[in-house]
């Protein structure tokens, strides 16, 4: 039986890894991001490596109010049956609370905490009626240690992160799994110009690996959390 997944802001980083990853297994693929050629070279990039799996996209700015709906209702306009969620979308602006600019804690929450709220209650149901389903939320580990420069970033992360473990809670009866996943530095386009070299980041695709060992767990088991740092400790 064919299996879906869904990831947001799947062209880069960690997401384009965590599709990479489960297209390898044979999933078809169901995404979004802002740019409609990123979106078009991913749908190229994945249906010519992976020939088992369809890469199904709308461009989203997930950001933007009614805009998580209109990627919902293309979802449900598919008809399949999403197996496993992931939470991805989110960006980070430095700063601190005291002298930021008053719209930044706004666009965190839209993005990092908002999309993934509408996204999931929007899936939900059906996972609730099929008592199947995986969700995944990509937190941070800005979302259990408060620091400086992290501001309005950090706020929405530990609001996610609160909002997975509330999912957890909520969903045990129903059979449906829900894991938080904390990266530390990643080396994603966020990082790019850096002046440290890329070892001392984690790889994408090691995050990509984590979830997908975690979703291979037989039903009876559930990985709540991963934690996930560079070797050398955070930067």
């Amino acid at each position: 039986m064919q299996k879906y997944i869904v990831v947001t802001g799947g062209t880069k980083g960690i997401g384009r890894a965590i599709i990479d990853r489960f297209a390898a297994e044979g999933f078809h693929i169901i995404t979004c991001a802002r740019q409609e050629q990123d979106l078009a070279k991913l749908k190229l990039d994945i249906e010519r490596d992976y020939t088992f799996s369809k890469v199904f996209y709308l461009a989203t700015d997930v950001s933007q109010d009614g805009e998580v709906k209109r990627f919902l209702e293309y979802i449900h306009s598919l008809k399949v049956k999403v197996d496993v969620l992931v939470n991805n979308a989110g960006f980070f602006i430095p700063g601190t609370i005291h002298d930021e600019s008053d719209t930044v804690l706004r666009e965190m929450i839209n993005t990092n905490l908002y999309s993934a709220y509408d996204l999931t209650k929007g899936l939900v149901g059906d996972m609730i009626k099929r008592r199947d389903g995986h969700i995944f939320t990509i937190c941070s580990t800005a979302s259990i240690t408060a620091y400086t420069n992290g501001g309005s970033y950090c706020i929405a992360k530990h609001a996610l992160y609160g909002m997975t473990r509330v999912l957890r809670e909520e969903l045990k009866p129903h059979n449906i799994r829900v894991t938080a996943v904390l990266p530390g530095a990643t080396y994603t386009a966020s990082w790019e110009g850096v002046d440290l070299p890329k070892d001392r980041f984690m790889k994408p695709e090691d995050v990509a690996q984590a979830i997908w060992s975690a979703h291979c767990l037989s039903k009876n088991s559930v990985v709540e959390e991963l934690l996930l740092r560079p070797q050398l400790g955070d930067i």
